[in-house]
């Protein structure tokens, strides 16, 4: 009764505990007459391994691989891995032109190269002759230490992508900037390593680090999001119960998230018959293998401060920093009674920018992201702004789709090797 009133007040947040579930099982569940829908092929095999990206994945295909650390100014020690060239372009006196991959919520690197070399774009990046950098953001599985702190603590868990922005994005960029010669990096992210970069350029940061920008499933504005069970969910408060309750880690396959579903499922508006499509759209081009090594081994927790954040942008119009819920609160940490907007609208001009979206994304939907290209693309200049609209791409296509390297890395890399 209790969790059930919880849960008659959040959004974002239950689509991601709902997406917990599909974590578990390649194979779409369905909670009303328990039986299993073959969403995605054959059932995915248990694996007690997790993937590691360079030690499984670049090392099965005969890739380099380096395993680097860095440190934010707030104390976070974060894996960042490198992939420097691909299999048959070693040539040692070769300068190489970094890249730096940005993964989304609730994954690591590794859901860059699940797939064949011909089918992920990290090992298609360093076969095309760029340096490829992968971050892992604070509170995954590579990136959980720190110099005080440990996950066990819950100031360990106190950030939301405010300080992924702030503090994980600059370290890394700065790390690849300074060992690459100080060379400025080309900036590829997916979902939520969109929002961060589009903040900091909004603060006009990191301009002196990045080459261009190339933004997969851009989530800026979330506020017409297409999801049933997510619009259901706004006018629920389900990460503040928990993080009122003491819970400060969210880890995507932790056993809340089924009796949470027993609960969702129960309403006759929402589509619990095939979960992966729920929250993210219904992907069009998905290979049952690489969705099992992604659903198996890309997963990793984030904070519940972080599900907060996310859901505020659900329920509100714009893209501003974390409310704390009160004038009070929000005067301590930002001199003004309520949070302050990132200005997307100030993002300089000149910088590079390819963005591609899918006609299918529930999470990046087309509402939305025409509202931020209607930002962007009105003052841009034209020679550095390309815009690619996938109308039969989901949220999912666009990493681990089998024909994203024709039609979207494809263009993209042409769109790099012009700036």
């Amino acid at each position: 009764m209790i969790l059930h009133h919880l849960m008659a007040r959040n959004l974002f947040v239950v689509s991601l505990l709902i997406l917990s579930l599909v974590f578990n099982s390649c194979t779409a569940h369905s909670w009303r007459n328990n039986s299993s829908l073959d969403d995605v092929g054959p059932r995915c095999e248990p694996s007690s391994h997790p993937f590691g990206l360079c030690k499984t994945r670049a090392a099965a295909f005969g890739y380099p691989c380096e395993d680097h650390m860095v440190t934010t100014e707030d104390g976070y020690i974060l894996s960042l891995k490198r992939i420097p060239h691909g299999v048959s372009n070693s040539t040692q006196n070769t300068t190489r032109i970094p890249v730096l991959l940005f993964h989304g919520l609730m994954v690591d690197s590794v859901s860059w190269v699940l797939g064949t070399p011909k089918q992920s774009l990290g090992f298609i990046l360093a076969d095309g002759g760029f340096d490829v950098w992968f971050a892992n953001t604070r509170g995954t599985n590579s990136s959980r230490n720190h110099t005080s702190l440990t996950p066990d603590d819950p100031e360990y868990w106190n950030w939301t992508w405010d300080q992924l922005a702030a503090y994980d994005l600059p370290a890394v960029l700065q790390h690849v900037y300074d060992h690459t010669g100080g060379q400025k990096v080309h900036y590829i992210g997916h979902s939520l390593g969109t929002l961060i970069i589009l903040a900091a350029f909004s603060e006009h940061r990191l301009l002196h680090l990045v080459r261009s920008a190339v933004l997969l499933c851009p989530i800026a504005y979330l506020y017409k999001t297409k999801s049933k069970l997510t619009r259901l969910a706004t006018q629920i408060l389900l990460a503040e119960a928990f993080h009122f309750l003491g819970y400060r880690e969210f880890n995507p396959v932790g056993p809340v998230s089924h009796e949470i579903l027993l609960i969702i499922c129960g309403d006759p508006e929402i589509d619990c018959y095939d979960l992966f499509t729920a929250v993210m759209g219904p992907d069009c081009c998905l290979n049952a293998s690489t969705v099992c090594n992604f659903l198996q081994h890309a997963t990793q927790s984030t904070s519940i401060k972080n599900l907060i954040h996310m859901s505020q942008m659900i329920r509100y119009e714009g893209v501003r920093r974390y409310d704390y819920g009160n004038a009070k609160e929000n005067m301590k940490h930002y001199s003004q009674p309520s949070p302050p907007l990132y200005n997307l609208s100030s993002i300089p001009t000149h910088v590079p920018m390819f963005l591609t979206h899918g006609g299918q994304d529930f999470l990046g939907d087309v509402p939305d992201t025409r509202h931020l290209l209607k930002t962007l693309v009105r003052t841009h200049d034209s020679d550095n702004m390309e815009v690619l609209y996938v109308p039969d791409y989901a949220h999912a296509d666009f990493v681990i789709g089998y024909n994203a390297p024709q039609l979207v890395y494809g263009p993209m890399v042409d769109f790099l090797q012009r700036h």
